[in-house]
């Protein structure tokens, strides 16, 4: 019968070199840092990729073959670093910029091909892996899944069981100038077990991993003679080695991923993200306006209390102007709204409207707060204090105004924006102190249901721009997987 380990068709292996700098451990953390820049960007491809292996699954039952080895092969990519830097620090030989398997380097890493997936499976991988991704999360420091922790898990201890037990390695290896042989049995068990998880989450099989920590550079499902990994049809019919694990594939199964194919599915990926990013905006606009607007048809604030113990509320310049250059009412922030009530039920309340320069004019040398910042959650308003006298002239008297209203109670200020720098003063009618009142904005930003289907728009165009770009570099590499192959046959 076929033991579980034989049959895993996720295969880690690592050999443990001898011997080991002791130093070269403490600086590998700057050494990996140009692995890690060009990781998280092949990362962010995997994740984009996996989107579109989890569609590709759902309708077909199949993982497309470009898509698998390019994951695959950052797989491969990322745990050459951890073996070199810090979910092993094993070797000291600098891993290669490659995803190939590159059989030659110390750490080895494989997945089997599945013929075949479920897909309904494809659904619930996430809610069934949830047992192992606590697991891995005390192996690796608290993160989710190997490909979202791939980052942090290579350059740095995290933390976690791995990191821990990599620091104990690394002192014995500083002082005595061995690395324990059964601490490194142990943590390359911790890792397969992180490598098998991020294979079932990532969908790369249907194999629940085991519940099992295979410790030692060899992996189980190689070492047993007569009962091969579950591999792929075509794999199936190619002769077992002397380890009893089946050769590659033939390269005619495999894509081929050139540095220009690369280039295009990374590209695709962020491009197809920003898309993304985009059609989400453009959707939160279009939602969040309506249900914001009142019935009055515009988006209003909360009314939130101001006060000051001068004789006037100076909020900040507002600097409007127009592309155009004209400043009609059908603008991009059309009519907005002051809604105000004083605190007082004797003093009217005043609230205008008016260029900088005539306010600060007006208001020169009078004693006054300026509204510097406000913060809404919670909401919190900084002043900025000025002048010392009162005012000369009541503000209702002055003609600078383009808007202004007065009264006790509720009072509303309606104003159509015009370009230019405009200052909002809320004063007591009578030019008495202190000042304070309630204030309210509203504004009908008629720009804003255009703006939110431009992004929808812009988005839906990123992501096929992304999605071309992705479906580009993966028939590049199967095509060079084919020429390859082909040129194989031919020299036989």
């Amino acid at each position: 019968m076929t033991s579980a380990a034989a049959t895993n068709p996720v295969r880690l292996q690592g050999r443990l070199d001898v011997p080991l700098n002791r130093w070269l451990w403490l600086v590998k953390w700057v050494l990996v840092i140009p692995h890690i820049i060009v990781l998280f960007f092949l990362w962010i491809a995997v994740g984009v990729l996996t989107v579109f292996a989890f569609f590709a699954i759902l309708f077909t039952g199949r993982y497309p073959r470009p898509l698998f080895d390019f994951n695959l092969g950052v797989l491969r990519w990322s745990w050459r670093v951890a073996f070199y830097a810090y979910g092993a620090l094993a070797t000291d030989r600098y891993p290669p910029f490659s995803l190939d398997a590159e059989p030659d380097y110390p750490a080895t890493l494989d997945i089997a091909y599945p013929a075949r997936l479920s897909h309904g499976l494809v659904l619930v991988k996430w809610l069934l892996a949830l047992p192992q991704l606590v697991i891995v999360a005390i192996f690796v420091g608290g993160g989710s899944y190997m490909a979202s922790r791939a980052g942090q898990w290579l350059y740095s201890f995290d933390g976690g069981l791995v990191g821990l037990l990599v620091i104990i390695a690394g002192v014995a290896l500083l002082f005595t100038g061995r690395y324990p042989q059964g601490l490194f049995d142990f943590i390359l068990g911790l890792d397969r077990w992180v490598l098998r998880v991020s294979a079932y989450v990532g969908l790369m099989t249907d194999s629940y991993p085991p519940f099992r920590l295979d410790s030692g550079g060899s992996d189980p499902g190689v070492a047993v003679l007569g009962s091969p990994p579950a591999v792929d049809a075509e794999s199936a019919l190619t002769p077992q080695t002397s380890t009893g694990w089946p050769p590659p594939p033939p390269v005619s199964a495999r894509s081929r991923w050139g540095a220009g194919s690369v280039v295009a599915v990374v590209l695709g990926s962020l491009i197809a993200l920003g898309g993304l990013g985009s059609a989400a905006g453009g959707t939160a606009v279009l939602v969040v306006g309506s249900h914001l607007r009142g019935a009055d048809g515009m988006l209003t604030t909360s009314a939130e209390d101001f006060a000051s113990s001068g004789y006037a509320l100076v909020f900040g310049t507002a600097d409007i102007a127009w592309v155009n250059g004209s400043g009609s009412a059908g603008n991009w922030l059309g009519e907005v709204q002051v809604r105000a009530q004083g605190t007082s039920s004797d003093v009217p309340v005043f609230v205008g409207i008016g260029a900088e320069s005539d306010v600060t004019q007006y208001l020169a040398d009078v004693r006054a707060d300026r509204v510097t910042s406000i913060h809404a959650f919670p909401f919190s308003a900084s002043y900025q204090p000025q002048g010392s006298v009162a005012p000369s002239a009541l503000p209702g008297t002055q003609d600078f105004w383009v808007a202004s209203v007065s009264g006790v109670g509720k009072q509303t200020l309606s104003w159509n924006t015009e370009p230019g720098r405009w200052v909002l003063a809320v004063m007591n009618a009578d030019g008495s102190a202190p000042v304070a009142a309630s204030l309210a904005l509203a504004a009908q930003i008629p720009a804003l249901t255009p703006v939110g289907w431009v992004l929808i728009g812009v988005g839906i165009g990123l992501v096929l721009l992304g999605a071309v770009l992705i479906v580009a570099g993966a028939l590049s590499a199967r095509s060079r997987g084919n020429a390859e192959s082909a040129a194989g046959f031919t020299s036989v």
